[in-house]
Order: structure tokens, then C-alpha cells, then sequence
């Protein structure tokens, strides 16, 4: 040990976690904002930090994504608030990170406004979702190993009431007959997604934003 450092200066196991995932949602806005996916303001990242009580890092409200800092992002409970009044405002829709967290085991949700994903949900939202199949990149999703498989995009319609929508999506992911996986889009507004961690909840980002722009370039083609 460093004869200037006192044992009382080495971070904590959950003060390491906690700057680890700043870390991550830091790059992950700045590489989700190069591709097009998180615009200006839009979008919201977090990462489960522990279970009982649960506890979630996420993205302070109005938060430019492509330069996030250390201190843009805050910490709430499984209430969806704050678990200190100093701390930022969290994003409006904190409880949907929240429901996930709770009902799908999700370690880390992330939420994209890219265009195909706004054009697609709005396109599509009186059959409340569309299917997409037979393409290889579906294998990146978890669990499914094979192209040879129809992948379901559950569309919910947008409204400013998220307690509502909450409810609305913790029952589908509870639903155990045919439980809601990997994603859904919310109409005109974006695509939701989780995973296991940050890099499986990043690789269905991308993997959804790849499929998305596919079948919307097909549809363009075909007109």
C-alpha cells in the first residue's frame, strides 16, 4: 500500500460497482448517440446496483446522452424515487427501469429514440406490434439460437401517465403464458430493452436497431 493512502481511502465493493456502471452509461450514451439512436435529451440508461433493497443508477432527468457526465446520473428505490433529496431528478419514466428490474431480472435497461424504432411504432401500432424472422442477427437476442425463428415487437401506446404504463408492462412480463421478452417499443416515442447485464442489455440494442432499420428499408423498397 501507498505510504499517502490510508486504508480508509480504497473504495468500497459497491463504491466500485457504482463507478463502474457510471462508467459504462457514460460510453454507452456516447456510442448509442454516434449511431443515431439517443438524440439530444432523449433516452434513459441504468443499471442495477443491488437487489435487496433494490437499488438502480440511472440517467438524471434532461440530460444531453452524448456527453454524460459523473454527475448525470442518479439513484432510486423500488418506488422510483430518489434514495437522497440532494440527488438529481431521475427520468420521467424511471418506473418502467424499474418494473423490469423487478420482474424480467434485469441488471441494466436502456432506451433508445432512434428514427426506424419512432417510424415502426407509430406504422404498426393498430396491429400492436409486428413480426420479424428469418434473419441472423435474431440470434444475438438471448435464448434464441437459430434464425428460424418469428420474433414478436410488442408496441404500447405513449402517454405521460407511467405509473399506468408501468403496470400495464409489469403485467406482460408476468404474464407466464406468454411473458414479454427482450424489448417493446412504446409508440412514436422508442424502443425499451434489458439484459442480464450492461453488455447483453447493449448487444439488444443493437440488435433490435439493426432489425428495426432492415425491415424498414424493405418496407421503403417495396413502396
Amino acid at each position: 500500500m501507498n505510504k499517502s493512502t490510508s486504508i480508509y481511502d480504497i473504495p468500497s465493493a459497491a463504491e466500485v460497482a457504482q463507478m463502474a456502471a457510471v462508467k459504462g452509461l457514460i460510453e454507452t450514451g456516447a456510442f448509442f448517440h454516434a449511431n443515431r439512436w439517443s438524440y439530444a435529451t432523449s433516452s434513459n440508461y441504468s443499471v442495477v446496483l443491488s437487489r435487496e433493497p433494490l437499488r438502480i443508477l440511472i440517467t438524471a432527468s434532461g440530460r444531453d446522452k452524448s456527453k454524460l457526465g459523473s454527475c448525470d446520473f442518479t439513484i432510486v428505490d423500488e418506488t422510483g424515487r430518489t434514495i437522497e433529496a440532494a440527488m438529481p431528478k431521475p427520468s420521467a419514466e424511471t418506473l418502467l427501469h424499474v418494473v423490469a428490474a423487478q420482474e424480467a431480472g434485469a441488471g441494466a435497461i436502456l432506451h433508445t429514440h432512434s428514427v426506424w424504432g419512432t417510424l415502426l411504432s407509430d406504422l404498426f401500432f393498430a396491429q400492436k406490434g409486428f413480426a420479424i424472422e428469418g434473419y441472423e442477427m435474431l440470434k444475438g437476442f438471448d435464448g434464441l439460437a437459430t434464425h428460424e425463428t418469428r420474433k414478436w415487437v410488442e408496441i404500447f401506446d405513449n402517454t405521460q401517465d407511467i405509473p399506468d404504463l408501468a403496470k400495464i408492462i409489469q403485467n406482460r412480463l408476468r404474464d407466464t403464458g406468454n411473458p414479454l421478452k427482450h424489448g417493446y417499443l412504446i409508440r412514436g416515442h422508442g424502443l425499451y430493452t434489458w439484459g442480464r447485464d450492461l453488455a447483453e442489455a447493449r448487444r439488444h440494442i443493437e440488435v433490435f436497431e439493426f432489425l428495426f432499420e432492415v425491415l424498414g428499408r424493405k418496407l421503403s423498397l417495396r413502396a
